[in-house]
């Protein structure tokens, strides 16, 4: 890992990476985090019951849309045209939970973890927007990329 603050020039003052020099690469990034809820209120969106509709379907556009306006929300960041976003919704109902797992790729010059990380916070916070009526003790955590590759960094795989 570098040492160097690559958004910061040499007076200490922000700006956006030059990415023209780097080498067009296919990137692929995934995320994952969760959403942990009352066990009725997980029976509720498994079931189609939610006064609000179809949450997981909600979520899943909303982490996509999210996905294409990152540059939008986190300052810096590369407006980038990406090629593939996927985001899934998979209820666990042991741990009273959704887990989301986003995935975002493209051919570019520079990644796609924050598109990555923002797909699944956004599908969490939508989940959490439509269910909150029945259920103000929900938690959004475990935000975390899990996957990323392509690039000069190259592959790098989070440990089970």
């Amino acid at each position: 890992m570098s040492d160097t603050l690559t958004h910061l020039d040499d007076q200490g003052r922000a700006h956006m990476v030059d990415v023209s020099e780097k080498d067009i690469t296919e990137r692929i990034a995934v995320a994952e985090g969760t959403i942990t809820m009352e066990p009725e209120t997980l029976a509720r969106i498994v079931d189609g019951d939610m006064p609000k509709g179809d949450v997981l379907a909600v979520a899943r556009v909303a982490g996509i849309m999210a996905a294409k306006r990152t540059p939008d929300l986190i300052p810096l960041c590369h407006p980038l045209s990406l090629s593939k976003v996927t985001v899934e919704l998979e209820p666990d109902h042991a741990a009273h939970a959704i887990t989301i797992r986003a995935t975002c790729k493209l051919k570019g010059r520079t990644g796609v973890e924050m598109e990555a990380l923002t797909a699944v916070t956004v599908a969490g916070l939508t989940v959490y927007d439509m269910c909150k009526a029945v259920d103000r003790d929900m938690t959004i955590g475990a935000i975390q990329l899990v996957h990323k590759s392509g690039g000069k960094s190259g592959t790098y795989q989070r440990e089970a």
